[in-house]
Formats: structure tokens, sequence, C-alpha cells
């Protein structure tokens, strides 16, 4: 990817909020990343992408500035969310904790270091707390120092992956104990990491449970850097995964190298989606049925570089507009 000056800047947020049937709420939330109290454009920050999904109830809101800009437009486009959105009503077949769900910030920029973004991350999380009086999060990655364990690992521990979390239970990093209002907010920062969803033609969620398992990280066999959720999606099943990037330049599968790129000089990469749809079509098709389609929520991170680049050198921040589509 051939480097300018302020792509060398960029850190990326994918904001996950968890409302989506009120698209509408979701801009007001992507626009307070935009725009000051007064209406007032803030420079150098650009949203890229707005991913709702009715069945999930969650929005994916794709957050690119600068890493000194990052941590305005992020807890603005947060207080509004925590506005908006009620815990308390929410009803989704996604996990979730928090009204704001999760905040996970990407260096994009050569410029850009680990330190950088875990202040950043820490930063953020400290000035929801203060700003949303009712709010508390936990911190993952980088942030979460000096363990640095991973999103899922943290999510375990916080019970995010339970039916019916008890949130009386958990003891978040920053803020109070967590209210039903706002919920539990997940913060932190990590080389950048991919959503590539599945759609397997079928419902029966014993098959979409065994595709999950056997693609996942943790089984022996399964894809490095992928973690998997299957749920129920619009009749069928989604192999929902978070692709997370991996230290080392990667293998050549089938022909095909790894996506990757560097952070301080240190070269990650991450499996490509194309691979992910042939081993769940693969394994879907050893259980008798055929796959839908793969839809990436929002980038690669070569793609979200790009094209914030792009979008900023235009001067182009509402760009999600120019960018209404899920790739199939």
């Amino acid at each position: 990817m051939a480097s300018t000056l302020v792509g060398r800047r960029l850190v990326a947020c994918l904001l996950n909020v968890s409302e989506a049937r009120r698209k509408d709420l979701v801009e007001t939330v992507a626009k307070a990343a935009l725009y000051d109290p007064e209406g007032v454009r803030r420079d150098g920050i650009t949203v890229l992408n707005i991913f709702n999904d009715h069945d999930y109830n969650r929005s994916v809101i794709t957050i690119v500035a600068s890493i000194d800009s990052i941590r305005e437009a992020v807890l603005s486009a947060c207080e509004e969310a925590c506005s908006l959105v009620d815990m308390r009503t929410h009803a989704g077949v996604h996990p979730c904790l928090g009204a704001v769900d999760l905040i996970p910030l990407y260096p994009l920029g050569e410029e850009v270091g680990v330190e950088d973004c875990a202040r950043e991350a820490r930063g953020v999380a400290q000035g929801l707390t203060e700003r949303v009086r009712g709010t508390s999060a936990f911190l993952f990655g980088w942030a979460d120092s000096p363990l640095q364990r991973g999103l899922a690992q943290r999510r375990r521990e916080m019970g995010w992956f339970k039916t019916m979390p008890e949130l009386q239970a958990v003891r978040p990093d920053v803020g109070p104990p967590p209210q039903k209002r706002f919920g539990l907010t997940g913060v932190g920062a990590s080389p950048y990491v991919m959503n590539c969803n599945v759609t397997v033609d079928t419902q029966d969620m014993t098959i979409g449970r065994s595709i999950a398992t056997a693609i996942r990280e943790s089984t022996p066999g399964g894809l490095p850097g992928v973690q998997v959720l299957a749920l129920p999606h619009q009749g069928a099943v989604e192999i929902a995964c978070n692709v997370e990037s991996v230290k080392g330049s990667g293998p050549c599968q089938a022909g095909e190298l790894w996506p990757s790129f560097s952070i301080c000089g240190q070269p990650y990469c991450h499996a490509p989606a194309s691979l992910i749809t042939n081993r769940v079509a693969e394994l879907a098709g050893r259980r008798g049925v055929n796959i839908k389609g793969t839809a990436l929520v929002g980038f690669t991170p070569h793609e979200c570089r790009g094209l914030a680049e792009m979008a900023l050198s235009q001067g182009v921040g509402e760009f999600w507009k120019e960018q209404r589509r899920i790739r199939m």
C-alpha cells in the first residue's frame, strides 16, 4: 500500500453499538463522531461504514482518525449512544453486555505504535466512565496491562457469552459496578480484527455449532486467529467469525497468501475471507447442507486504510453514504 502523510498516523475504531433496528438512531451516533455539539465538523475524521444487523440488533460503525483525534471522536459517539440505547429494553440474538458493547482500536499507520493505541484505549475507557455517569468498562488486548488478555478471554471472564449475564457479579476494570441501563463496555487495542460471517443454509444449530468448533483457533486444525460463534440468523445459521491478526507473515494455503501488514516493524497476517468461506462450505457439505453467502462487516486492514486515506484527502466525513453495501 502506498504510504501518505495522513495515512501514517491513522487509527481505526470498529464501534459496536447494541442497536440496529432504528437506523436513524445509529446514524445519529455516527455523526456525533464527526461533529461537535455546535454542529461544527471535526477535522481529520471519517466514518467509513455503518453495518446494521436486524436479527442481532447490533451495529458496527467504522471510525477512522489520526491517533491525536480518535479519542474525542469515539467518546462523542459513545456519549450519544449511551443517551439513546437502553439495555433494559434491548433484544437481539447476538451476545452483548453494553449499550456500547465494544470499543476496539486498531493501528493502521506506520507511525502508530502499540503503546499509542493502548494509551488511547485506556483514555477512552476512563473518559467514558467520567462523561456518562453509571457506565463501566473492562479492558482487553494491549490496553489490559500487564496481562494483555485477549477479547475472547475477557468476555468469558465477564459473562458475555451467557444467555442471562449476571451483571451484579461483574467487577469492571474502570468505573462503578455495571448498571442495567448502560451495561458493560469492552475497551481495548490490538492488531486489526476483521469480521467475516458465512451463512449456512440450515436452521439446525447443532450443525452450526459443529462447524464453528471445527474452524475455531482453539481446536486442533482450526484457523489461527479465528474466533467463532454460530448464531440463528434470518432463517438460517450464521458462522460469525472474528478474524484476529496474528504475528508472522502467514502461510500460503491453496495457492493463496494470507494478507499481511506490519506494526512497528512486526509483521502480522490474517486468514483470508475466501479461506474461511471455503472451509465452512467444506464442513457444511459433509453435513449435507450448502452455504448461502459471505459478508464482511466493514473491511480488511488494507481496504480500511486505503478508503480512509481517500475519504480524508477528499474531505468526506460521512463516507458510509458513498459506501452502502455488503460485499458478498
